[in-house]
């Protein structure tokens, strides 16, 4: 007797929920155009797109999957929730799918077939609610949670009117979609949301979009259209949408990609355009240091050599960078090494810490952007090399190249005594006495030199400027280049464009910004390592002034620093300028 009761009790609830689930009338979300409806977990307040409605049964959590109240949401979706006295059961029809709830056997059937219950189904405070996973099959509606704000979003799509199947008894698919919102502010992403599908369930391959724009900088109404297809080539009708555009500013056109494009994409402009909103910059302060514990041998005069010979030559002792640039000028195949000479009375041991190579190539942008990528990986080395007093070993022997090709290489080394560091080339096999038989090439004009900076650290205030600002590298002005001596000329040399040299840009506590580059001097192509991350500059081929800006990095406020490295590519031009633009919160 005590179970007849509790029975009883929750049909007789059932009969109070199919009167009054809702207070707000039903027409008031019902629509026979897309639906945005917002649930919230636990609360008792919904939205119906930009209707507020309250419910007697919230969405909520059950055994940790969402339950979603049924009338609701066929009010709100157009499908019937009705309870039936003479078989007293429940009765849904979404979408032409007949589900039976029987409360007394604990079952519901779904065209047919027999679920449990409990499953898929609950009663809370005399209202029936159901699992959002298993009703969204059958009512054809896309749906996500917000975990963040406890929120569930439905999109939901009224079908189209038939479905059409061709002489291979295959339907064709059905091409839908909607918008998250239904009006949008100029320059405000838009969200589309696909609703398209397949009646033979076998899956779309492909969209046809004509329209639909990311953003859009004008008000008014958009058309907006899609055609599907499926793996049989069965194409779909052409199904039309508008996305209403209010007159109420966003973002303008230049902000738009700032704000928008992912990091590493390309932000295309039309010169004037971009010079126009960035020609105000202000210089952003920089505190420099510069780093003097490892000297720098540079090679790169005669860059391209038409003979076998020494390219340069000098000594080192304790830390030391090895960089050499030059292309193979001669007719015949060269092979390039860097020999160690010990001319003192004790063994003498070089350990490389750190290195950039790349096989030969014709493309100079190539080769000295895959170098400066390896190099800045900054992985683990332990190569040692014992050179006994007064003999010469070769430190580094580099692929042979061919006529035109080009060779790029860094080296980091440490030394516990004095070797003296020979680059040339040969065309013969490498023997120990290959550096006594080879003449000293003539210097042609480009950098050779040994230097006493091999990295230059700037520390910048990111915290709070307010305008756009910029950090030049290579324009020997704000950054100028570094001084040193060429042993075998014997005369003061200058690194232009600092080359080997590694630039480490660190801010504390950077605000939301994003960072660009922009390649002022011409060809560029070179990584950049952001917070421990290699971003190509571009991913493939070479930018220039012209061809406008690409993202390296946005910050959200929150992070603890930015730390940006960076060593200039061999084959590339200066000046370039890191752009740091200030980003608002926008709502």
């Amino acid at each position: 007797m005590k179970s007849h009761w509790k029975v009883s009790s929750v049909l007789l609830a059932f009969l109070v929920f199919l009167a009054s689930t809702i207070t707000a009338p039903a027409a008031q979300a019902v629509s026979a155009s897309s639906s945005f409806i917002l649930l919230y977990i636990d609360k008792s307040e919904a939205f119906v797109n930009q209707d507020q409605i309250h419910l007697d049964a919230p969405a909520t959590i059950i055994k940790g999957s969402t339950f979603v109240p049924a009338k609701f949401l066929g009010d709100s979706m157009n499908f019937n929730v009705e309870w039936s006295d003479a078989t007293r059961t429940i009765t849904m029809s979404p979408q032409g799918n007949l589900i039976v709830l029987d409360v007394d056997h604990k079952t519901v059937t779904t065209n047919g077939i027999n679920t449990p219950f409990d499953d898929v189904a609950a009663i809370v405070n005399g209202k029936l609610i159901v699992k959002l996973t298993w009703l969204a099959d059958y009512m054809g509606a896309k749906y996500t949670y917000n975990e963040e704000l406890r929120r569930v979003e439905i999109v939901y799509t009224p079908p189209a009117e038939g479905i059409y199947v061709d002489q291979d008894s295959n339907s064709r698919p059905v091409a839908k979609f909607t918008t998250a919102k239904p009006t949008y502010r100029l320059g405000e992403p838009v969200k589309y949301v696909d609703l398209s599908y397949d009646p033979d369930a076998e899956g779309i391959v492909s969209y046809d979009w004509t329209g639909n724009q990311e953003a859009f900088f004008k008000p008014g109404k958009y058309p907006v259209s899609l055609k599907v297809s499926d793996r049989h080539g069965h194409v779909s009708d052409v199904y039309t949408s508008y996305v209403t555009v209010v007159d109420e500013p966003y973002l303008s056109e230049v902000e738009y990609p700032i704000y928008m494009k992912p990091v590493g994409g390309f932000i295309k402009s039309d010169w004037g355009t971009i010079w126009s909103h960035f020609n105000n910059m202000e210089p952003i302060a920089k505190q420099v240091t510069q780093v003097t514990d490892r000297k720098l041998l540079v090679s790169d005069s005669p860059e391209e050599f038409t003979e076998k010979g020494i390219l340069y030559q000098d000594t080192i002792n304790g830390k030391a960078r090895l960089y050499a640039d030059h292309v193979n000028g001669t007719k015949q195949k060269m092979t390039m090494a860097i020999f160690a000479t010990n001319n003192s009375d004790k063994p003498v041991t070089i350990q490389t810490t750190n290195k950039g190579e790349v096989y030969p190539s014709v493309y100079a942008n190539l080769i000295g952007s895959e170098a400066s990528v390896d190099f800045l990986l900054n992985n683990v080395y332990d190569q040692k090399l014992t050179v006994p007093p007064h003999q010469t070993y070769v430190y580094a022997k580099l692929p042979d190249f061919y006529p035109g090709q080009g060779v790029n290489l860094f080296y980091d080394v440490e030394t516990d005594g004095e070797l003296q560091m020979t680059f040339g080339v040969t065309d013969q096999r490498l023997t120990p006495t290959t550096v006594q038989e080879l003449p000293y090439l003539a210097f042609n004009g480009h950098v050779r030199g040994s230097f006493p900076v091999s990295e230059i650290n700037w520390k910048i205030d990111a915290s709070s400027f307010t305008k756009t600002s910029v950090l030049t590298i290579g324009d020997n002005k704000t950054d100028p280049f570094v001084k040193g001596y060429d042993v075998m000329r014997k005369s003061d040399a200058e690194n232009s464009g600092n080359y080997g040299v590694v630039y480490k840009i660190h801010a504390d506590k950077p605000r939301k910004m994003a960072v660009m580059i922009m390649a002022k001097g011409g060809i560029f192509k070179g990584p950049f390592k952001i917070n421990g991350e290699i971003i190509p500059v571009p991913a493939s081929g070479v930018i220039t002034a012209f061809d406008g800006m690409e993202v390296l990095a946005r910050t959200t406020g929150t992070e603890d620093s930015l730390d940006i490295e960076f060593t200039p590519p061999a084959g590339s031009a200066f000046p370039i300028d890191l752009i740091f633009y200030p980003l608002e919160d926008k709502k």
